[in-house]
């Protein structure tokens, strides 16, 4: 939908781009091969850290490698996702960068016999696991030391131990800048005592309040004065730690129609006929699946929940289907089952075709390391001269693993095979000497075979939700325009508000990358000059705000503190009748019999706690009750839901500790963790971060 929708309007302006580029690719030739292209550093900058750029290519490898590990574990990666791992991955950077500073400012270091340790003598988890014995499930010092003196002959094996120090060396340094600040913090008696008070003396007191709800905005008269006084009384609170933006946008549905699914399901349902008489699944499935699924058997709790506990009871050729899922039509085939072991303990030698001059190569040589291994040879030694797999330092070990966990041919073997069994395969890593140590359990598996057809859009629906969009777009050039069109056509807008930079979806759209990136290079009031493909929608938007990093203007904030200033106009006019009503009287149930009111009691109120059961958090009014005296009537007191005037009736007092050693320990650990945190946010802010990444991602 996407392709054909752009092309429909773009290709004009693609010749004319494309003539246009070849030209500034000729006039720019000669200075970008002499080096000195004026904005090719800029441009390769994702961010600058105190001074210190984040150069794109580098950035970009930290992207790459933390996204296939977030494969490796979630199995692909939504818009939603890679937005995470971008975050994680500047996070990493950033983090790096201001440690590596603060510790090279207070001069902190770790010395080679130091790391020399941590590698070898007392070594890092990193290390202990890399390097542990199979047969002992010890940390094998000699391995680790003779891989590391290996290292000085096998470039790629360097460049592993390089990353594996610099990670060792940088979490050292973490650790002692980080027990230095807990070392700086102390909790002393008083401290101690203080916070026991805090948290275990009760108040006991009565009070009568005047609800803001109470009152109704036609009664009260809000002023731009009000707004100002609040605002700059409240400054602080309005940080914009970065730049965001607000959008309207319109969107045209281009789902599938009544008769796109009816067609579908036509389409499902004959496949489905004929995949409970074909002889040939695999073909059958080439020719009819979107989608390749793995024919793996697989164990209960691993196929689709409409399917799952149907197949494990189902006859071999049991067709289950079409049925729905995500928008997704599916149909099920019972293909095999069996018993299987649930887990297996294994190991392999890995060999390169591609290095040994190509699969018969590697093949014969696997042959011939498996006869040895016959005869008695020492796997683990054969692993480490041969294999180039990582778990070669290990004897070639992997541990137990269950199905899943392997690529589909290598688990065929391993959890089909019996316990001593060698046998060679080839995957697409390469050629694998298998023994099979141990199997483990064993329980009922299926393998199902999948046909899917999704629900999708016909070209005829795809047309008719574009050309509206087109016609809305063409008499929507200015913000005044979009809205008439929209009101015209009785087309709902939706907002967007307050957009980071780096967002990848907003409420109702998934994927909105591209539109967001646009809302980010476009200045206030303008509409976008092109129609956006978003999952089944084609979306119009124009920008209506831009809030800057920094503190943010009244106009930006005036709408967020509306009910704040009206609560305050509202405890003015409360505040006039509670005084009123104050005057001439010694009891609280003087006031409250005046004001027509009830006089509420509460037990049992800690000052660590400042909460009134049923109502809000009140610092102010439970402030005020700890610092008042006994059976005197208060004043006035402002609160986040009314105003408030109380009577303490006392105080309730626990136990006073013999001493306070306990309590200073338990404090102490508390402002040291919340220390640590605290002291890295404000060197990040301290650190000037020029953030650059929406440009890239």
């Amino acid at each position: 939908m996407g392709i054909m929708s752009f092309l429909r309007e773009r290709a004009g302006v693609i010749i004319v781009f494309a003539i246009g580029l070849a030209i500034v690719a000729f006039l720019l030739s000669d200075v970008v091969r002499s080096g000195k292209g004026f904005i090719a550093d800029a441009q390769s900058e994702v961010g600058i850290v105190a001074g210190q750029p984040i150069n794109y290519k580098e950035f970009n490898e930290r992207v790459e490698q933390n996204s296939q590990q977030f494969k490796a574990q979630m199995g692909s990666l939504n818009p939603q996702m890679m937005s995470y791992v971008v975050e994680n991955s500047w996070n990493q950077f950033t983090s790096k960068i201001i440690m590596d500073k603060q510790t090279e400012k207070i001069g902190l270091v770790v010395s080679e016999q130091e790391l020399f340790d941590l590698m070898f003598t007392n070594p890092t988890q990193q290390i202990a696991q890399i390097f542990t014995d199979p047969k002992t499930g010890q940390f094998n010092r000699t391995m680790a030391i003779t891989s590391r003196k290996s290292a000085d002959t096998d470039a790629k094996l360097k460049e592993q131990w390089v990353a594996l120090e610099n990670s060792i060396l940088d979490q050292r340094k973490s650790e002692k800048f980080q027990a230095l600040l807990k070392n700086g913090f102390y909790a002393n008696t008083l401290d101690a005592k203080d916070d026991f008070t805090n948290r275990n003396k009760l108040a006991n007191f009565s009070y009568v309040t005047m609800p803001y709800a109470n009152v109704k905005d036609t009664e009260i008269k809000v002023t731009d004065a009000d707004y100002e006084a609040y605002y700059s009384e409240n400054k602080y609170r309005f940080d914009n730690k970065t730049e965001t933006r607000s959008f309207e946008y319109v969107a045209f549905d281009a789902s599938p129609s009544k008769t796109d699914t009816a067609e579908t399901k036509a389409k499902i349902n004959k496949i489905a006929e004929g995949f409970k008489t074909t002889d040939n699944d695999s073909l059958y499935i080439a020719i009819n699946a979107e989608t390749t699924t793995p024919l793996n058997f697989v164990k209960k709790g691993a196929l689709d929940p409409a399917i799952d506990s149907l197949m494990f009871t189902a006859t071999k050729g049991f067709v289950y289907g079409p049925y729905l899922i995500n928008g997704v039509y599916k149909v099920a085939k019972l293909v095999d089952a069996k018993i299987s072991p649930d887990s297996v303990k294994a190991r392999h030698i890995l060999l390169d075709p591609t290095a040994l001059g190509g699969v018969d190569i590697a093949m014969a040589k696997a042959d011939s390391i498996k006869q040895l291994l016959q005869k008695g040879g020492n796997f683990a030694a054969l692993a480490a001269q041969f294999s180039t797999d990582g778990s070669k330092d290990k004897g070639g070990d992997l541990g137990t693993f269950a199905r899943g966990a392997m690529v589909p041919a290598f688990e065929d073997a391993a959890f089909g095979g019996k316990p001593g069994q060698i046998s060679i395969i080839k995957t697409q890593f390469g050629v694998h000497i298998i023994d099979i140590q141990k199997q483990i359990g064993s329980s009922k598996v299926v393998k199902v075979a999948l046909i899917d057809k999704a629900l999708a859009p016909s070209s005829k629906t795809e047309q008719i939700a574009y050309q509206k969009a087109q016609s809305f777009l063409s008499n929507a050039k200015d913000t005044a325009a979009f809205i008439n069109e929209a009101k015209a056509n009785g087309i709902s807008k939706m907002v967007a508000s307050d957009v980071g930079p780096l967002q990848a979806s907003i409420p109702g759209l998934e994927n909105a990358r591209e539109l967001i990136r646009w809302a980010f290079k476009a200045e206030k009031a303008d509409v976008s000059n092109e129609i956006f493909d978003i999952g089944d929608k084609y979306v119009i938007a124009y920008l209506t705000t831009i809030k800057p990093k920094g503190t943010l203007a009244l106009i930006d904030v005036k709408i967020q503190i509306e009910n704040m200033v009206k609560n305050r106009v509202k405890a003015a006019y409360l505040k006039a009748k509670l005084e009123t009503a104050l005057a001439g009287t010694s009891s609280l149930n003087q006031v409250a019999a005046k004001l027509k009111l009830p006089v509420t009691p509460l037990s049992n109120i800690v000052f660590a706690n400042p909460v009134i059961p049923g109502v809000a958090q009140e610092n102010k009014l439970i402030g005020s009750v700890f610092g008042a005296k006994v059976n005197k009537l208060s004043g006035v007191i402002e609160g986040e839901a009314g105003i408030y005037v109380y009577n303490l009736n006392g105080f309730t007092n626990s136990q006073i500790p013999a001493n306070y050693l306990a309590n200073k320990q338990t404090l102490a650990t508390a402002l040291s963790n919340s220390a640590q945190s605290n002291v890295f946010k404000a060197l990040q802010t301290s650190a000037k971060i020029t953030d650059n990444r929406n440009k890239f991602y």
